[in-house]
């Protein structure tokens, strides 16, 4: 072979070669380009999901001012497990009762829900009734009575509208409305089960007896039992997002800041019943 063929195979190689090395570099940035596509689809399905959880803690929902009746999140609570019809709760809430209820059954302890969630307008019902003297409060008419001693009185058993757990869904009064109840015979036995068991369901008696370690808030309600796994998170939401200028729309709300209705009765809680 002479020179000249010598050196057009050398140009041909090299010819090849590039191709290759062209080849290989298209090929390599395509797949850099596919992962970094990925990576970003990757971000923005987290992101799409960490906008979408947060609907739960809207201002409105913490306050109460929704519909639950339309709200997917809540079910209707079967007549076996309450005492009247149309009541609802949190679907996780129910669930988790419902182990409860069956578990205290297989032990001859009968629960009955007798109250569940109740919204902002349900809940401005019951406190206006008090305030204007339509509902005795201790056997008295607080009509005349002056504004802060007048919501103070009322807020030993009942929450001004926008400061209810009952709002949440999460929330729940069982079998009767009296501490006696629980103090004696069945209902001693139902509250000493629920005592023992109840956290084992994730629920937890909010408003315990008042002293040294709950000082502040309602009166000791043993009716009264809470979803943690839910409404831990959102007692957190509320404190951060809920200010006193928010509650307002009914008689007597000018009260709540000088009450501290958020700090002494919305927080003034069970510390059992708080997220460390």
């Amino acid at each position: 072979m002479n020179m000249t063929s010598h050196f057009s195979v050398y140009l041909k190689s090299i010819f090849v070669l590039g191709i290759m090395i062209a080849f290989h570099s298209c090929s390599t940035s395509q797949v850099r380009d596919n992962e970094r596509n990925n990576d970003t689809n990757a971000i923005k399905d987290t992101t799409e999901i960490e906008v979408e959880q947060p609907k739960i803690y809207t201002v409105d929902y913490l306050l109460g001012k929704f519909t639950p009746e339309s709200d997917t999140n809540f079910i209707e609570i079967p007549a076996k497990y309450c005492s009247r019809n149309g009541m609802l709760m949190r679907r996780e809430a129910f669930g988790a009762f419902k182990e409860m209820f069956e578990a205290a059954e297989t032990e001859g302890v009968n629960l009955k829900i007798i109250s569940a969630t109740r919204n902002f307008n349900y809940q401005k019902g019951i406190w206006e009734r008090k305030w204007t003297g339509k509902t005795l409060v201790g056997g008295k008419d607080l009509s005349n009575t002056p504004g802060k001693e007048r919501a103070l009185a009322i807020l030993k058993y009942s929450s001004m509208p926008g400061t209810s757990r009952h709002h949440w869904g999460t929330d729940i009064d069982l079998n009767e409305l009296t501490n006696s109840y629980f103090e004696a015979g069945e209902g001693l036995i139902v509250y000493q089960w629920l005592l023992n068991n109840a956290p084992n369901y994730g629920f937890c008696q909010p408003y315990s007896e008042k002293g040294e370690q709950r000082p502040n808030g309602y009166e000791e309600e043993k009716w009264h039992w809470s979803y943690m796994p839910l409404s831990e998170e959102l007692t957190e939401a509320y404190k951060e997002r809920i200010s006193y200028d928010m509650i307002k729309g009914f008689k007597g709300d000018e009260t709540a800041k000088e009450i501290e209705v958020i700090k002494k009765y919305v927080l003034g809680i069970n510390s059992q019943c708080i997220a460390p």
